[in-house]
């Protein structure tokens, strides 16, 4: 374990992956997601689960980071849970669906070791978060347990960074971004083992001066028929990718893919 006491950064490696945990990245979380269109994925999300299942109640949301999709899955109805690995970006996705007066049931758990026993008609994992799970049997276990806790009319829907994406776009290429407020330098590293660990540095505005302070993320690069293999050992017989959340087939240079899995 490394950590850094100017800002309690902490690297840990922990069943054969490493994680930063540290309450500054939740803060600016939301700026650095800034292009990410919610609500065209919520929409879809919605039309999907409602077209499998009309009836459709009870959504989880794993790896929920600061809850933008479970507030809007919240306001178009469902009785969501949502559970992250952070406190801090638990604090600011329960204060979210405080704010906009909703009950969404919020959880400090991690996807390896889910401890929740209730059935769903849904289960949903967005923003490449699967990709942080590098160890294969453990996203094996991941399915299965999905599988095990969905209605028999569930429907399971997840996106990954894709395997064009990860080797070719990020690789081992290097990223800035400088606007008044924050800057960032992103660095990558294209490992042997089937990943890219992300390096980065931040400078967050605070009054005249800048704060500096890093992140390191490993993402996994997994192949679509890969995911696909493992799917269908968890149980799922019906599995359609698609270019991230359109009805688009997914392409050999999709970045980012869709799955939507049914028993």
């Amino acid at each position: 374990m490394l950590q850094r006491s100017s800002h309690a950064i902490m690297i840990v490696d922990f069943r054969g992956w490493k994680r930063v945990q540290y309450e500054d990245f939740a803060l600016i979380y939301d700026m650095l997601m800034s292009d990410i269109d919610y609500e065209g994925w919520s929409s879809h999300i919605h039309g999907r689960i409602k077209s499998n299942n009309s009836e459709a109640e009870k959504i989880l949301e794993m790896a929920c980071g600061t809850g933008s999709i479970s507030v809007n899955m919240a306001q178009l109805g469902y009785n969501v849970t949502a559970f992250d690995l952070s406190d801090e970006m638990l604090s600011i996705a329960y204060k979210k669906a405080l704010d906009a007066g909703l009950k969404i049931r919020f959880l400090n758990q991690d996807m390896r070791s889910i401890n929740v026993e209730d059935e769903f008609d849904a289960v949903i994992c967005l923003c490449d978060s699967i990709n942080y799970i590098t160890n294969k049997e453990d996203l094996i276990q991941i399915f299965k347990w999905v599988y095990n806790h969905l209605s028999h009319t569930g429907i399971f829907i997840f996106d990954i960074n894709s395997s064009y994406k990860l080797k070719n776009i990020i690789g081992n290429n290097t990223f800035t971004y400088n606007e008044e407020d924050a800057a960032y330098i992103w660095e990558n590293n294209l490992t042997d083992e089937k990943t890219v660990e992300f390096f980065i540095t931040f400078f967050i505005r605070e009054g005249i001066l800048y704060r500096r302070f890093e992140e390191f993320h490993t993402e996994k690069i997994y192949e679509s028929n890969e995911i696909q293999g493992m799917l269908k050992e968890a149980g799922f017989a019906s599995i359609e990718m698609n270019e991230a959340y359109t009805y688009y087939r997914a392409k050999d240079d999709s970045e980012r893919i869709s799955f939507c899995c049914k028993k």
